[in-house]
Parts: C-alpha cells; sequence; structure tokens
C-alpha cells in the first residue's frame, strides 16, 4: 500500500459544453494507471496547458484530467525494472497533461517507457526551464543538422522568437555558431534577443501579408513556430535547397503556399513532432540541451510561478503577456 496520501494538484473538468479549472486535493487513486510514481518537483506552463486550463481549444481528452504536459520530479514507487526509487526523470510528451493526468501535481502516475533519466549535470530546476519548448528547439536543431545546414550556410530565421520555444533555439543556434535572425511580435524584447546571441531581430509583420509563391532568397534555414501566412511567407523565401523545421500552429493549421519553394528552390519542409518523438532521439536531445544550454542563459528568459499561479497565468499566456519560459514551481506555496 502507498504511503503517499492526499496532495494538491490542478484538475480540469470540461462536460456538456462547460469547462473549468480548479485546485483539488487528489489521491493517487485519482490518477490514472502507471508503474511508476513521480514526486513532482517542477513542471511548466506551455501553449498547450493555457489552452487546456481556459478550454479555448479542445487539447484535453478525458475529463477530469490533470494538466501539464511536461514534469521533472524524483521516482517514490516503481514496479519497472529501468528505474529505481529516488531515480530523477524527465516526462514530456505522450499525451501527458491531454489524456493522460500531467505535472501540475505534487505526484504523477505515469508508465516508465515515457521517462528519460535526468541528464548528468542538469538540474531539476533547468530542466524545466528547458522542458517540451526546449526539448522541440533542439530536435528542431537537430533536423537542420540532420539536412545538412551548417553555421557556414547561412542566416537562419527564428520564427515566434520571444516564446518558449523560439527563445532557446535562439540561443542554441547562435551558441553552436550559426548567425540568426529572430522574428518577434514583440521588436521591444530586441535587446533581449541580441543579449541570447541573435545577430538580427525583425517584427512579424514582415511575415503577415498574403505570401507570393516566391519571394527574394533571404534564410538558409528557418525554424517556425506559427504556421499558416508566416510559415508560407517563410518557405517563399528560402534560399536554393533551404530547410525549414516547422513545430508549431501559433498563427493557425492551414499552410496558402503553392508548390514552388520546392519544385523550384528545393526547398525541404521537416515536421517536428515532441509528442510520439521516440526514445533513443528524445535520449540524444536532452543529452545535447545538458552541454548546450548555459543555465545563465535560461535566466535571461525564464520566470518561476507557484502552482497557485497556474490557473490565472494561462490566461495571460493566451493574451500574450508572457514572454520566455514559465516554470512551475510544484513544491513552493
Amino acid at each position: 500500500m502507498s504511503s503517499i496520501s492526499r496532495f494538491r494538484a490542478i484538475r480540469v473538468t470540461a462536460e456538456n459544453d462547460e469547462h473549468h479549472a480548479e485546485m483539488a486535493t487528489l489521491s493517487l487513486d485519482d490518477l490514472m494507471p502507471g508503474d511508476v510514481v513521480v514526486k513532482v518537483k517542477h513542471s511548466s506552463l506551455n501553449y498547450k496547458d493555457a489552452l487546456a486550463i481556459t478550454g479555448r481549444a479542445p487539447v484535453i481528452r478525458r475529463s477530469p484530467l490533470v494538466p501539464g504536459i511536461d514534469l521533472v520530479g524524483t521516482i517514490v514507487e516503481t514496479d519497472a525494472a529501468s528505474f529505481a526509487v529516488g531515480d530523477d526523470v524527465i516526462l514530456t510528451g505522450w499525451g501527458v497533461g491531454e489524456s493522460h493526468d500531467g505535472g501540475f501535481a505534487e505526484y504523477a502516475r505515469v508508465k516508465s517507457e515515457w521517462l528519460v533519466p535526468l541528464p548528468d549535470g542538469m538540474t531539476v530546476a533547468t530542466a524545466m526551464s528547458i522542458g517540451t519548448a526546449g526539448f522541440t528547439a533542439m530536435l528542431c536543431v537537430l533536423a537542420l543538422e540532420e539536412n545538412g545546414v551548417r553555421p557556414d550556410s547561412g542566416d537562419v530565421l527564428v520564427t515566434g522568437a520571444t516564446g518558449g520555444v523560439g527563445s532557446i533555439a535562439v540561443a542554441l543556434l547562435s551558441g553552436a555558431g550559426y548567425s540568426v535572425t529572430a522574428c518577434t511580435g514583440r521588436i521591444e524584447e530586441a535587446p533581449l534577443l541580441r543579449e541570447s546571441g541573435a545577430a538580427d531581430v525583425i517584427d512579424r509583420s514582415e511575415f503577415s501579408e498574403s505570401p507570393r509563391p516566391l519571394a527574394r532568397s533571404r534564410w538558409a534555414a528557418a525554424i517556425d513556430v506559427a504556421g499558416s501566412v508566416t510559415l508560407a511567407n517563410v518557405l517563399s523565401q528560402m534560399n536554393y535547397g533551404g530547410v525549414v523545421a516547422a513545430c508549431g500552429l501559433a498563427h493557425g493549421m492551414d499552410l496558402p503556399t503553392s508548390v514552388a519553394p520546392f519544385i523550384l528552390r528545393g526547398v525541404r519542409l521537416v515536421g517536428i513532432d515532441s509528442v510520439l518523438c521516440p526514445a533513443a532521439l528524445r535520449n540524444k536531445a536532452w543529452q545535447r540541451l545538458a552541454t548546450e544550454v548555459s543555465p545563465q542563459t535560461l535566466r535571461h528568459t525564464t520566470s518561476h510561478i507557484p502552482l497557485d499561479d497556474v490557473i490565472p497565468m494561462a490566461t495571460e499566456m493566451l493574451d500574450g503577456r508572457t514572454k520566455g519560459r514559465v516554470v512551475v514551481d510544484v513544491e513552493s506555496r
């Protein structure tokens, strides 16, 4: 029998066109099945979490549900041979916080195959300063590398550069020697982006007009979090043989483009999925993150909130009033 009694959690109920998020007191019996119990130390507030909490988009697939698509913590109970009590682990993706209870709770019960060991030299706080956003950013960087993009290939564009994925992508690429142009709707954040390594900062309005099939070549590669018209404009501006890693849909799921960039300039569009990413690639990405992301850099782009502040902060995020990464210190009161 478990020694864990009651604990605090955010729980979302979505039934009969009604959506409600509240702070609740749960027991392990209230959580979905799994072979590992993790004492959660940190989670993070991502765009998808904000949608789950507010109900502005139907991202949760069961009710009631504990949201929070990523977490880091220490294993306190396990039936899995692959992990031991006391191991520090990271969880991102796999439907956690969407179809399985997630990280906005003091304890999480999950499947062991979803877990990644905390890399040597990485603290639990740093892991969630990186979180799903940073993990996705590293998957994008790996995709560019695997498609032959090198620091001497030319300028690399990052859209949504003040957001979670974009801010870490800028830091990763600049740290590896790439010339990075940061695109943002918050041009007032240009000094911070330059401090993170951006060689240039441009306003996202440059990518908001109806896209032409082909525009002036500007970019050797790009990481795009926006989709829709933004991505279409990015594709039209790629150099010959350019590579775009697409990982988000902040501006929409549509893609109003033509085949012209692909058949006339040989542009490659690479889709990035962080939810069902295979274990070997997950481990590779986290090992790279452990050595290539500076905790000092993360301090400039990371804020911390207690679990009690997550629900109101979700609305602020969707209204565009947050920046960078928002780490949830689950143990703080």
